[in-house]
C-alpha cells in the first residue's frame, strides 16, 4: 500500500478548491489523500478522545502516522522513557487500526550508541509492535551496525530530503535504510527546508519508484514543505502520478 499526504491537514485558500466544501478540515483531506503525519504529538500530548475522535472523521482506509513526544527524543534522549513511551502509546492507541505508524525523530546532537538504543528499542517494541520509523539526524547512525540493530527491532530508516547540511556527505540519508519490510519518506521541501516546492519531473519519477515498491511492502510519502503551501499541492500531485 502508498501512503500519501502531509504533516498535519490544514487546507490553505488556494487549494480549498480542491477539497469538498463541507465538514472538518480533517473530513475535507481525508477524502482525497489517505494518511497524514500528526506532528502535534511532538510539542503536546492529545487525550485518547482527541485521537478517537481524529479516527471517526475519517475514512476506513486512511491511516495516520503519529510523531513520538520530543520529551522522550530529545529530553530524555531515549534513556529511562518507559513511563512517558507507555503513556503516549495509550493515547495514540486510540486511533485503533487508523495508527499506521510511530514516527520517531532525532535531534541531531544524538550519537548513535548501540547500548541506548538496543535498550530503548527494546523496551519500544515490548510496548507497540506496529510500523515505526526513525528520522536521525547524526551521522554516526548511517553504518551497518545500526542498521542491523534496525532491522532487528523493526525499525525503518526514514529517506530524508534533504539531507541535514551537516550530513551532505552521508549520502545514505537521502535512502531509506533499517527494516526493510517498511519504506518512509519524509520530503521538507528543496533545497529551502519547509518552503520549496516539488517539481513535477520529481514527484513522477518518486511516485513510480514507490508504486513499484509498493507492491510488496506499505510505503510512506509526506511532504512537509509547508511553510507556503506547497506540501498539499506536491501530495495531490504525486496521488495522480502513483
Amino acid at each position: 500500500m502508498l501512503w500519501i499526504g502531509t504533516a498535519g491537514w490544514a487546507i490553505r485558500r488556494e487549494h480549498a478548491g480542491q477539497f469538498e466544501s463541507e465538514g472538518s478540515h480533517l473530513a475535507r483531506y481525508a477524502a482525497r489523500l489517505n494518511a497524514a503525519e500528526i506532528n502535534s504529538s511532538f510539542y503536546r500530548p492529545h487525550r485518547p478522545a482527541t485521537y478517537a475522535r481524529w479516527a471517526r472523521e475519517t475514512p476506513e482506509d486512511f491511516r495516520f502516522a503519529v510523531k513520538l513526544p520530543r520529551a522522550i527524543t530529545h529530553d530524555a534522549r531515549l534513556k529511562n522513557a518507559s513511563l512517558p513511551l507507555r503513556k503516549f502509546l495509550g493515547e495514540c492507541g486510540a486511533l485503533e487500526e487508523k495508527l499506521g505508524c510511530i514516527l520517531i525523530q532525532l535531534p541531531p546532537s544524538l550519537k548513535w550508541d548501540k547500548e541506548t538504543a538496543q535498550d530503548f528499542f527494546a523496551e519500544f517494541r515490548e510496548a507497540y509492535a506496529g510500523a515505526a520509523a526513525l528520522e536521525p539526524r547524526h551521522e554516526s547512525w548511517f553504518t551497518n551496525d545500526a542498521d542491523k540493530m534496525l532491522s532487528r527491532f523493526r525499525i525503518a530508516r526514514v529517506a530524508a530530503d534533504p539531507i541535514p547540511a551537516k550530513m551532505k556527505h552521508v549520502a545514505q540519508a537521502a535512502e531509506p535504510g533499517g527494516f526493510d519490510g517498511f519504506r518512509y519518506w519524509r520530503l521538507h521541501g528543496s533545497p529551502r527546508i519547509y518552503y520549496s516546492n516539488y517539481e513535477s519531473e520529481f514527484l513522477r519519477a518518486l511516485a513510480k519508484r514507490l508504486a513499484k515498491e509498493a507492491r510488496t511492502k506499505d510505503v510512506w510519502c509526506i511532504f512537509d514543505n509547508t511553510a507556503l503551501g506547497h506540501a498539499t499541492a506536491n501530495a495531490l500531485e504525486m496521488m495522480k502520478y502513483a
